[in-house]
């Protein structure tokens, strides 16, 4: 099916799409997908949905690796998608460290800011699926639909409490994929 110009979804990339580390995706080699994600993301856009990716990356800011390697690690998962026919349509990302007081890292909202205006859509109906408080804070501040998966950080996530109201939970990117759809074609 063609991605139909509302049909939008954003995604946190790590705990969401591939495996988190505390100590960051530094390197390629260290990008490993949550088992059933790139399907999850295929079935999306299989559905007629875009999906686009809104991630913090201060490891670049903080000097743990390079742009080069950012875009490396951002082919890796492409071709990944690629290979069980999904497809990310663009990845927004901030690049700045915690205390550089920029309006696009999360909980900012200039990553989402930024989609709804290249998109031309209001986020209003687009579900935003991360699994930390600052994923959920910045798409409940810019209008969107908060929803939560328990993979990466998110069981502490949900353990902590304060989610923003209507946050929805789900058990990781694959049971929300379907839900999206299921509520789509209901």
């Amino acid at each position: 099916m063609e991605a139909s110009e509302d049909r939008l979804v954003i995604l946190d990339r790590d705990g969401v799409v591939n495996i988190d580390s505390d100590r960051f995706i530094k390197h390629p080699d260290e990008w490993k997908p949550i088992p059933g994600s790139l399907e999850a993301i295929a079935l999306l856009n299989q559905a007629g949905f875009r999906v686009v990716i809104a991630t913090n990356q201060s490891g670049v800011g903080r000097g743990l690796f390079d742009m080069v390697t950012l875009n490396a690690i951002h082919e890796k998962m492409m071709d990944a998608l690629n290979r069980v026919g999904g497809r990310v349509e663009a990845v927004f990302f901030c690049p700045h460290a915690a205390n550089a007081g920029c309006d696009c890292r999360k909980p900012e909202i200039g990553m989402f800011v930024e989609i709804s205006q290249r998109y031309t859509l209001p986020l209003s109906q687009v579900p935003c699926i991360g699994d930390s408080l600052r994923d959920l804070q910045a798409a409940q501040r810019a209008g969107g639909q908060p929803w939560l998966v328990r993979t990466g950080k998110g069981e502490r996530t949900l353990a902590t409490g304060g989610l923003p109201e209507g946050t929805r939970v789900f058990d990781n990117l694959a049971e929300a994929a379907r839900v999206i759809i299921a509520e789509t074609e209901a």
